[in-house]
């Protein structure tokens, strides 16, 4: 498989992190947000060596796959026809901080990566990216190099697969798939998933045990029974 040119939207915390980790992969990465490029460069040639730094829009369209690491609520401000049949790992996740104390984009009858699919609908989105800590990523790949850590995906385009998980594991990560987009509910925050850098075996089991949690029962309660 040729390896995809990487793009990544966002330049915070996990932007740069997963820059960092492309590069040493040997990835093409170019990494864009909303800000002058002149301005950002700086910032990304510190914290992303190797990395290509471009504005949002080039960053689109030199990308075969798009990884979002923008704010939920900055989603909708995405041209949906500028992404427009491309592979978008989705790593957004609700946060109160940053998209409002109540929640007004997601529920547990729908995901935020289903929200985000609605509007990029002419793109294959994928959840990816999102359970582990910007601060766990690049630790548990260099201290686990022969035991990589899950990094769960879920997706509805099958087609995809392939290139997701090639994607993932050059990242250094073993892909863990849940199957379609529906459940990557449980990799969002307050599932006891969210924030885990454990084995696939390890992600399984606490995967099997999940609606015994709180957060599993408030998806029973909100869907009427376990998603199917």
């Amino acid at each position: 498989m040729t390896e995809p040119v990487i793009g990544i939207l966002g330049a915070g915390k996990l932007g740069t992190t997963l820059a960092r980790l492309g590069v040493q992969a040997g990835l093409t990465i170019n990494i864009g947000n909303r800000h002058d490029v002149a301005d950002l460069k700086w910032i990304i040639d510190t914290m992303a060596p190797g990395a290509h730094t471009m504005s949002a829009a080039d960053v689109i369209a030199s990308a075969d796959v798009v990884i979002l690491a923008i704010p939920l609520s900055h989603v909708a401000d995405l041209d949906p026809a500028a992404l427009a049949g491309k592979l978008v790992l989705d790593a957004t996740n609700y946060w109160k901080e940053v998209d409002g104390t109540v929640n007004r984009i997601s529920s547990f009858t729908q995901s935020s990566s289903e929200v985000v699919q609605a509007h990029l609908a002419a793109s294959q989105v994928a959840k990816a990216f999102n359970h582990m800590g910007y601060h766990d990523l690049e630790i548990e790949v260099d201290r686990h190099p022969t035991a990589r850590r899950a990094m769960a995906y879920a997706t509805d385009h099958d087609a995809s697969r392939p290139v997701i998980e090639h994607v993932l594991q050059a990242f250094g990560f073993a892909p863990f798939d849940l199957g379609p987009l529906r459940f990557g509910l449980v990799l969002e925050p307050g599932s006891p998933l969210f924030g885990e850098a454990i084995t696939p075996a390890e992600f399984q089991a606490k995967l099997d045990t999940l609606y015994a949690s709180p957060f599993g029962q408030k998806i029973i309660a909100a869907r009427g029974g376990k998603i199917d």
